[in-house]
């Protein structure tokens, strides 16, 4: 089982890490991919080292024990991003639909709230979202 988290700055291929995530296990039967990207502004993007690693670990945990997963990744980018770059990907990898997808929507919800990520557009730098900590609120998250 592979169970992976990259903070970098680099691009990542998103065909190369499902096929390195799906050949892991022969018992996958399904893989949810979410990839969040740019839009609206270029935007650069900070993290808190250590503590952003620690803390979607923490989560990818949390949605282990949630859900009986066969693999997960999840790279995170940081730095100056422009216009349709991709920022995030989350795979979840499960025997059947149901875990991949829920364990993946799971993940964003809280990546969004957890996760010590800033971003600042040109205008300045960009607020959390009230609906970011209601969709996190519904997986009874204290």
């Amino acid at each position: 089982m592979i169970f992976e988290i990259r903070i970098q700055t680099e691009a990542f291929d998103i065909e190369l890490e499902y096929q390195k995530l799906m050949s892991n296990d022969k018992r996958i039967g399904a893989i949810v991919a979410f990839v969040g990207q740019v839009r609206d502004t270029p935007l650069e993007l900070e993290h808190y080292p250590g503590m952003a690693e620690r803390q979607i670990s923490a989560t990818l945990n949390e949605a282990r024990r949630r859900w009986p997963l066969l693999g997960a990744v999840i790279v995170h980018r940081y730095g100056r991003l422009d216009l349709g770059a991709p920022i995030v990907l989350v795979l979840t990898a499960g025997a059947h639909r149901a875990e991949a997808f829920s364990a993946n929507e799971f993940l964003m919800d809280m990546l969004k709230i957890r996760a010590p990520f800033w971003k600042r557009a040109p205008g300045g730098w960009v607020d959390a979202k009230i609906s970011d900590e209601q969709y996190a609120d519904r997986w009874n998250i204290n």
